[in-house]
């Protein structure tokens, strides 16, 4: 159990030890008990969170807010478009003024080249922890929310194979940063990752590579495959959604032309078939239904989508009463 994270940044987990990261989902089980008993936890009682969003947001803001209420904190949501943030407050205005006034910062900025600079040049001029809601790389808050669930289902990881796969969807052209980070935290752990996409839908190589170095030293694998099916076949863990071709295409109107070659990549019943007859099938919301994944499979008994969404809560709570006491 790691004791001195107090004040820490969580931008990306690869800048936290596994040690560390080991503390997050002992605590995040810890208070996910006292929960379910009514046990109350005012861990951060006077702390306030600023919550800073660039991007729409539905289970972060809401897990966020109940977090730090349940934790006797209180959190703003400051939406970037009504404030002067859209008229000219820069990122260290933002962190030295929102330091001073708050006891942390989370902040969402998925914007392509942009979000994680943003998000780190906060962090520089900041004196309380700032924590990254998702930026245009990572989503680190919700790798850890999906690392309990394959804790709380499939016990120690190690040795288990996930598929990290592309699916089709037509909504938007949604950020890389879930694989990306859930590549770089299930390495970590000892799994076998399989990275599955279209050509089109690679990462960035430096992510790739970090990737399989982290396999190395954990005594997992990490490979790369571009046909479903055999990334599905065999697979304990399916984690299938869209993302953009963000190193490929120029805009979103070419990349939404690239997406509409691979329509046929949904996560449906025959796909789910060809897992291990146990695997759970996993989403971080929203999914685009009846393209991306089928409704059969969302809301069979593969899914663990909602207890996914739900160790989003605990896993914040963890972060938030460890780095912001």
């Amino acid at each position: 159990m790691q004791t001195g994270l107090r004040g820490r940044d969580l931008i990306s987990l690869q800048e936290w030890t596994k040690e560390e990261i080991d503390s997050v989902l002992e605590v995040a089980a810890q208070l996910k008990r006292e929960r379910a008993l009514g046990i109350p936890h005012p861990l951060l009682r006077d702390r306030v969170l600023a919550m800073l969003f660039f991007f729409s947001s539905t289970r972060t803001r809401a897990s966020f807010e109940a977090g730090m209420a349940q934790l006797g904190g209180h959190a703003q949501f400051i939406e970037s478009r009504t404030t002067q943030i859209a008229h000219g407050d820069t990122a260290k205005e933002i962190g030295e003024i929102l330091g001073r006034y708050n006891d942390g910062i989370a902040i969402r900025n998925v914007d392509w080249g942009v979000g994680n600079r943003y998000i780190r040049d906060v962090a520089a001029a900041s004196r309380v922890p700032v924590l990254n809601m998702q930026c245009d790389l990572f989503h680190p808050h919700q790798s850890l929310a999906d690392l309990l669930t394959i804790f709380e289902k499939k016990g120690d990881p190690r040795g288990r194979t996930i598929a990290i796969s592309w699916a089709y969807a037509a909504s938007y052209q949604k950020p890389i940063s879930v694989p990306v980070d859930l590549s770089l935290l299930a390495t970590r752990y000892g799994m076998n990752v399989r990275l599955v996409h279209p050509p089109e839908f690679r990462l960035p190589g430096e992510i790739v590579d970090q990737a399989a170095e982290n396999a190395r030293r954990s005594g997992g694998s990490f490979e790369l495959r571009d046909d479903f099916d055999a990334g599905m076949a065999g697979a304990d863990v399916v984690y299938a959604k869209s993302w953009g071709a963000l190193l490929t295409a120029k805009d979103e109107t070419e990349g939404a032309e690239i997406a509409r070659k691979y329509t046929d990549w949904i996560a449906d019943e025959r796909r789910i078939g060809l897992a291990a007859a146990d695997a759970i099938y996993m989403h971080p919301l929203p999914a685009d239904r009846g393209i991306e994944v089928a409704d059969a499979v969302i809301d069979g008994p593969h899914s663990v989508v909602y207890d996914e969404a739900e160790n989003r809560l605990h896993a914040q709570k963890a972060v938030m009463a460890l780095t912001m006491r």
